[in-house]
């Protein structure tokens, strides 16, 4: 970047993403949530790896294969009522038993041998993920509380990269470990992490009222609702939101054309993990970059700029060539978690600490459910219309979304205004 910010200071741009590093890892508390983020991370990256191979060595079933990343993402679909969870109970104790709870659930693992056994897969995995809704609710809550907020897009950032980093090496260790000693082993490993992340979250310091107790069903559904709501009436929040969900759609249509691509080029299916390792490459760059820009740029225009970046990636990667076949993996790995980063950054600033658990979890289901619509009508789309203008079309309609974001953005005063109200309207009578 050519422009100082308002107040200079002497570091070099290429600096300020290490400087930012080291703020937030001078952070106790934001050091151990990483801690978590990373140890439990390696777990489940590579647990969500081995499940498909293990039902495909099992069944030799592609479908069968693919139903496990549909048992990990359905309770996305009901995020918000899982998130009422969240600010129903104190963060940090839901956070450890949340953990603790899935390094047991995984233990039943360790009978499936046949393919009479896999209903004990799909059944934890179907747990899994929603335990995984409501542990990132609860997190999303805790973080805004027990780390400094100058410092939530920094922490944000580098938990992408962590995150990112993590899908780069675990997926290659667990499918090494499975290999060698089959699934149950690294069932076994990602209940480690677990009960160590359980450890690490056990250590933060951070003062937790007690939160109002539940009511009736009808008071659970009122105040889920609440979430969606307060993300509706938001000025900030709900112009990032939706063109997050948005670009997560495209994303999952984009996602579908992915072998498509690699056929084109005149490569085997197994080109794409190279393409991959070039977008993981750019997420974790843009991860260590993240807390810099959004103080820069703000909220609503980082993500506007990383949606523009995407847009263009996937219109270029049309073109018949390896290098911008990778150029445009690596390009979209920096701009597709602008919008997720900002959006998630945002929520925590700008919710009412007694509505964060539902907002986060409902703008969670929000940003990630387009995404397993978009790669269901993806993998239609190919089979009728040539990748080439099928990508140019997606990268086109995708600056669309942009419009809204890189408008000027409104003001702290009216932001804040506006969460005031919708805080006072959210109170129960």
């Amino acid at each position: 970047m050519t422009e100082q910010p308002a107040r200079a200071t002497r570091t070099t741009p290429a600096a300020r993403p290490a400087w930012a590093v080291v703020r937030v890892l001078r952070d106790r508390n934001a050091a151990l949530y990483l801690g978590g983020v990373v140890v439990s991370g390696f777990g489940s990256s590579a647990m969500w790896l081995v499940a498909g191979v293990w039902v495909k060595d099992l069944t030799g079933s592609d479908g069968l294969a693919a139903l496990c990343v549909f048992a990990l993402w359905a309770p996305t679909l009901v995020g918000p009522a899982l998130g009422t969870l969240a600010d129903r109970t104190r963060r940090r104790p839901l956070l450890v038993w949340t953990n603790l709870g899935l390094a047991v659930l995984l233990l039943p693992l360790l009978a499936v041998d046949s393919p009479g056994t896999l209903w004990i897969l799909y059944a934890v995995l179907l747990v899994y993920g929603a335990a995984g809704v409501v542990h990132d609710a609860a997190e999303s809550a805790l973080v805004a509380a027990a780390v400094d907020q100058q410092l939530l897009g920094d922490f944000n950032g580098l938990r992408m990269t962590a995150n990112e980093g993590m899908k780069l090496v675990a997926p290659l260790a667990g499918a090494g470990l499975y290999a060698a000693y089959g699934g149950a082993r690294v069932a076994l490993l990602d209940a480690l992490t677990f009960v160590l992340a359980a450890g690490l979250y056990m250590l933060l310091r951070v003062h937790e009222p007690q939160p109002r107790q539940a009511g009736s069903s009808a008071d659970w559904r009122a105040r889920t609702a609440e979430g969606a709501r307060y993300l509706w009436s938001h000025a900030v929040l709900r112009p990032l939101v939706l063109a997050g969900g948005t670009t997560m759609l495209f994303a999952g249509l984009n996602g579908a054309t992915i072998y498509t691509v690699a056929e084109g080029l005149g490569h085997s299916p197994a080109y794409v993990g190279l393409l991959y390792v070039a977008q993981g490459a750019g997420s974790v760059a843009i991860g260590l970059a993240a807390g810099p820009l959004l103080r820069r740029l703000g909220e609503l225009r980082f993500a506007g700029y990383g949606i523009a970046l995407t847009a263009v990636a996937v219109a270029a990667r049309a073109l018949p060539y390896d290098a911008v076949a990778l150029a445009s993996a690596a390009a979209v790995g920096v701009g597709l978690p602008c919008v997720l980063v900002a959006a998630l950054t945002a929520v925590q600033r700008e919710t009412p600490d007694a509505l964060l658990g539902r907002t986060a979890a409902t703008a969670g289901t929000l940003l990630f459910a387009p995404n397993a619509v978009g790669l269901a009508l993806g993998a239609g789309l190919v089979e009728l219309v040539p990748y080439q203008p099928l990508l140019v079309a997606l990268g086109v309609t995708r600056l669309v979304t942009v419009l809204p974001l890189l408008r000027r953005q409104p003001s702290r005063a009216s932001a804040s205004a506006t969460s005031d109200r919708s805080s006072s309207d959210a109170k129960p009578a």
